[in-house]
């Protein structure tokens, strides 16, 4: 299985960009208001350089996954703990997801559909691209959905100008101030640093020189179209009605109109959100089951599949609602996940290997 780096250009892209756009600009329009713009910014450049990182991290030990260097750079035991805050962060994340996936899509296009056969339909898909073409087929599936996703965008973005009232974004940081913007920054950079998991992909690349590269433009593109998206929520709704909306976004789509004649786009952000959801899903699969299948030593990572699949429906089955989502990113995802998975472990270990290697050329170890 390998991956060019256009491939890790497109997956890095199509896997930050629908949830992203979807379920951060309502949190951090409550917390930032007007200068929501400001914190996607901020959000932005931490993002791109959590994902740097993460990319010289893995670059360092070429060839080998998180599974396999965590341990040979912690020792066994550290390192296994550290697989596992990884593992816990992908499992419950696919629950979630798959939770949302469900609930978003009843209630926007199928009300009568009974969640589970939502479930099952996307594991289904899932587990085909996964098992048929692994990260291989994943990463091409990224290279189709990610322009009809680019394309999309542009499109709101276009159709949303007739709209706009460019004094919602007045008064810049007076009803804010620094502790506010900050705030609202945490949600989108907890969704960036998502991008970590180029500690896992990096080994599966055909050519590592092009690593860093392709995954900063990803996460760069993936940055600066949240970023445009909710710019135009707040230029067409104001500050105050986004941050009491759950999908702020769907609402504007939903308002929009051209011409009296192009109505009811809402199956764009719709298209834009599956396409997406479908690439981090299956991404958090395959490195679900690879990653445990190499923590626990199986000879083939595919049998993880199967086991895995009735897990997650069983997780998605009994997650709570929607309403636990926001809670979900506010609680463990920025305050646990972010700090320590996204921000604490790549920097440890690069300094680590930095220091390791360094020693090793001075011949003390």
């Amino acid at each position: 299985m390998k991956l060019s780096g256009l491939q890790i250009f497109w997956l890095m892209f199509t896997f930050e960009t629908g949830n992203m756009i979807l379920l951060t600009v309502s949190p951090v329009m409550e917390d930032a208001k007007q200068d929501v713009w400001i914190s996607y910014l901020i959000a932005s450049l931490l993002g791109v350089l959590i994902v740097y990182i993460a990319s010289k991290t893995a670059l360092l030990h070429p060839k080998q996954t998180l599974v396999q260097f965590s341990r040979s750079v912690f020792g066994k035991w550290i390192g296994t703990i550290v697989v596992l805050v990884y593992l816990i962060q992908w499992y419950s994340v696919i629950g979630n997801i798959l939770r949302e996936f469900a609930d978003f899509t009843i209630t926007t296009l199928l009300p009568l559909t009974p969640p589970w056969t939502l479930y099952v339909t996307m594991l289904l898909l899932m587990i085909y691209v996964t098992y048929i073409g692994g990260i291989e087929g994943i990463g091409r599936c990224s290279e189709v959905f990610g322009p009809i996703i680019i394309l999309s965008i542009v499109l709101l973005v276009i159709f949303s100008l007739k709209d706009v009232e460019t004094i919602n974004l007045l008064p810049v940081y007076i009803d804010t101030g620094i502790y506010s913007i900050w705030k609202g920054t945490l949600t989108p950079l907890a969704f960036l640093g998502e991008s970590v998991i180029i500690l896992m992909l990096a080994s599966f690349t055909d050519d590592p020189k092009k690593v860093v590269k392709s995954a900063v433009s990803g996460i760069t593109l993936a940055a600066f179209s949240a970023t445009i998206v909710a710019l135009c929520v707040l230029l067409v709704f104001g500050p105050d009605i986004p941050a009491k909306l759950r999908h702020p976004i769907f609402d504007v789509i939903s308002y929009l109109s051209v011409m009296d004649f192009i109505q009811n786009l809402e199956i764009l952000a719709v298209l834009v959100w599956i396409l997406s959801v479908f690439i981090k899903l299956s991404l958090y699969f395959f490195l679900s089951c690879y990653g445990t299948a190499q923590l626990f030593k199986m000879k083939d990572w595919r049998k993880m599949i199967w086991i895995a699949g009735i897990f997650f429906f069983a997780l998605a089955q009994f997650f709570p609602d929607t309403s636990y989502t926001f809670g979900y990113m506010k609680t463990y995802w920025t305050q646990y996940a972010l700090p320590i998975n996204m921000v604490g472990i790549p920097i440890l270990l690069w300094i680590v290997t930095k220091v390791r290697k360094k020693m090793k050329v001075s011949g003390t170890m």
